[in-house]
């Protein structure tokens, strides 16, 4: 009996150092597919939200498709108009770039 458990414990002693590896690679692996991507996306929602001007078509965090009518930088809000004559006040962190817009540019 007291043979198993040294044996047990010597087992043990060498594969501490295996699951620190194994673990290093699941957050590496984590890292490269799930969390870099997120980031370049969301530095690329930043880039696109800065460079913002007038006439831009755009979709906003609540899912309204609009056109950029005016920006005031002071205070990070953008007038966008998603009908004729109906204009919205949204915060400029809710702008996103509107995707069919691009792709017609194409």
């Amino acid at each position: 009996m007291t043979n198993m458990i040294l044996a047990a414990q010597a087992a043990q002693g060498g594969g501490s150092m295996s699951f620190i590896i194994m673990m290093v690679a699941v957050f590496a692996i984590m890292w490269l597919f799930m969390i870099r991507p997120q980031q370049k996306k969301q530095k690329e929602i930043q880039k696109f939200q800065n460079e913002l001007t007038e006439g831009t078509q755009v979709i906003t965090g609540g899912g309204l498709y609009g056109t950029v009518k005016h920006i005031d930088l002071a205070e990070g809000i953008v007038d966008v108009e998603i009908a004729k004559g109906v204009v919205v006040r949204v915060n400029k962190s809710y702008v996103f770039k509107d995707l069919n817009s691009t792709q017609q540019a194409k």
